[in-house]
C-alpha cells in the first residue's frame, strides 16, 4: 500500500444525528493513531447533520462526507460507505458513538499482527487462559458463538474488519433487519479466522429511537433471529459433524429459549409468542435431523 493510503477506513452513516455528531467526529480526531481517513455517508437527515459533518471535512482533507440521494435505510447505507473506502481495513464508528483516543492504535496493531483474520472484535470480558488479542480458527468460534460465550456479541463500533473479508461475503445483508451485524460476523466466519480483541475501546451510547433497541423491545425479535442463526448450525459448508449440529442447536435453544420467554411476558404476548417459537423450532428440528 502506498505510504499516502490511510490504512484505516473509518465509516460515519448518519441519520438525523446533529446531537451527537461533532463528538464522534473529534473523537476520531483525537485518536492516538493517525493513519486514517473518514467517510461520513448522510443518508437523507433532516437536521444539521450535514452542515455539521462539513465544517470538519473543510478543515480536515481526511474527512469526506457524502450525502445520499435517497434514503437507503441502515444497512445499505453501511455497505455504501464501505464502498467508498480505500483503506486495507475498514471500521464503523456510529455517528452516536464515540471511539477513545487508543482505540484505534489498539485495533490496527492488533489486526495487523494476524493479517488472515477476517474481523476482530473487542471482547466483553477477558479470556481465562490468554491474553488478546487471540485468534480463533473459523470453526470453533463459531462453536463458541452458539455455545453461548458472547464471542460476537457486539455492535460495528466494536469491531475492525480486513476489507477483503467483508467484501468476500458481500458485507451486510441488506433487508435491514436490526441484527444484521451478527450475521455478518457469522457470514465472515464461515470462510475466516476471528480475532478477539480487549474491550473499552469505544463508547456505545445508549438512547431512545436507536434500531438496537427498538429491535430489543420487538415481540418477534429474538424468534426471528434465532431462525436466521439456527440456518449457520444447518449450513452443510460448514464442516460440523451431525453431532456438533446437534449439540450446538441444543446449547443454542436452550440459551435463547430463555429470551424468548422472558420478552413474551414483558410484552404481555407468552401465549402467542411462545407458540410461534415451538412451532419453528419443531420445522428447524426436522431439518436438523437429515444430518
Amino acid at each position: 500500500m502506498d505510504s499516502t493510503t490511510p490504512l484505516i477506513s473509518v465509516l460515519m452513516t448518519v441519520y438525523n444525528r446533529e446531537k451527537y455528531i461533532s463528538e464522534a467526529i473529534e473523537s476520531v480526531i483525537s485518536s492516538t493513531y493517525q493513519n486514517w481517513e473518514l467517510i461520513i455517508v448522510d443518508d437523507q437527515s433532516k437536521d444539521r447533520s450535514v452542515e455539521i459533518a462539513r465544517s470538519y471535512e473543510a478543515k480536515d482533507n481526511r474527512i469526506k462526507v457524502y450525502v445520499n440521494e435517497k434514503n437507503l435505510g441502515q444497512f445499505p447505507n453501511r455497505n455504501k460507505a464501505a464502498s467508498l473506502a480505500i483503506g486495507e481495513y475498514i471500521k464503523y464508528l456510529d455517528s452516536d458513538d464515540i471511539i477513545y483516543p487508543h482505540g484505534l492504535e489498539v485495533m490496527v496493531s492488533s489486526i495487523e499482527k494476524f493479517p488472515n483474520a477476517g474481523v476482530a472484535i473487542c471482547q466483553s470480558s477477558p479470556d481465562i487462559k490468554q491474553p488478546y488479542p487471540l485468534l480463533i480458527d473459523s470453526k470453533n468460534a463459531l462453536i463458541e458463538h452458539f455455545n453461548g460465550t458472547k464471542i460476537f456479541n457486539a455492535g460495528p463500533s466494536s469491531c475492525i474488519f480486513n476489507k477483503d473479508a467483508f467484501n468476500y461475503v458481500n458485507g451486510f445483508r441488506i433487508d435491514n433487519y436490526v441484527g444484521n451485524d451478527t450475521l455478518l460476523f457469522l457470514d465472515i466466519a464461515k470462510y475466516y479466522p476471528v480475532l478477539k480483541i480487549p474491550n473499552a475501546l469505544i463508547w456505545w451510547r445508549r438512547h431512545e429511537g436507536q434500531e438496537f433497541i427498538n429491535g430489543q423491545n420487538s415481540n418477534t425479535y429474538f424468534i426471528f433471529d434465532f431462525n436466521k442463526q439456527v440456518e449457520f448450525i444447518l449450513d452443510p459448508e460448514i464442516n460440523f459433524s451431525k453431532n456438533e449440529r446437534k449439540k450446538l442447536f441444543k446449547s443454542y435453544f436452550n440459551m435463547r429459549i430463555g429470551q424468548i420467554i422472558s420478552k413474551a411476558f414483558k410484552n404481555g404476548k407468552f401465549i402467542l409468542s411462545y407458540k410461534a417459537f415451538i412451532v419453528s423450532r419443531m420445522n428447524l428440528a426436522k431439518l436438523l435431523y437429515k444430518y
